[in-house]
């Protein structure tokens, strides 16, 4: 198992949408705001995670995380921090192209292929993948018995995903999902409540 590999469950949130996200590009570091679908999926996910018992919130400094996050933790009343170590990916060159466009010229049929592709101008997938790691499981040791949620961004939720259980899933934004450690690995279940 990686050395980085988290203690204990946690909570993952991808913020909600942007124009951006609706118009299919590459956002990486890019701060766009929230857009009105992207506030309405943040309130519905702190409906959702009122009967969880979040405890402590994180999140990537980005705007769009960040807004998602302030709404959350105002309904749920629960401390808000910033932590760099869960902001996007570095998309470089791909910044502001579209994906779709992006996956046809280079022949990739996958999000989870996207990875093979990143531009040198941009973040290292193996780069993302180490920083999200560690900031989740610096948080979860530092506060062992606390709730945490992390809301960030598809990139690093599927950079945890595919570390620890081998595999992107079905991220959508403004959906709660938990990363629970089972005895033959991690799995990632969507939060119902």
């Amino acid at each position: 198992m990686n050395v980085l590999s988290p203690s204990r469950a946690f909570y993952g949130l991808r913020h909600g949408a942007t124009d951006w996200n609706r118009e299919g590009r590459f956002q990486g570091r890019t701060d766009n705001p929230l857009n009105a679908d992207g506030i309405t999926q943040a309130h519905a996910a702190a409906e959702m995670l009122r009967s969880v018992g979040i405890s402590r919130i994180v999140t990537s400094p980005l705007v769009r995380a960040a807004k998602t996050a302030e709404i959350i933790a105002a309904a749920i009343s629960a401390p808000l921090t910033i932590d760099n170590g869960i902001i996007e990916c570095d998309f470089g060159s791909f910044e502001g192209l579209s994906v779709r466009a992006t996956m046809e010229k280079h022949g990739v049929r996958s999000a989870e292929g996207l990875t093979s592709i990143l531009p040198a101008d941009g973040e290292a997938w193996d780069v993302v993948t180490e920083r999200s790691l560690a900031c989740v499981s610096g948080w979860l040791e530092r506060h062992p018995d606390e709730h945490i949620l992390f809301v960030c961004h598809d990139a690093v939720m599927q950079a945890l995903a595919r570390s620890l259980c081998g595999s992107f899933f079905q991220n959508r934004h403004g959906t709660p999902f938990c990363y629970v450690p089972l005895r033959e690995g991690w799995h990632v279940e969507e939060v119902r409540y």
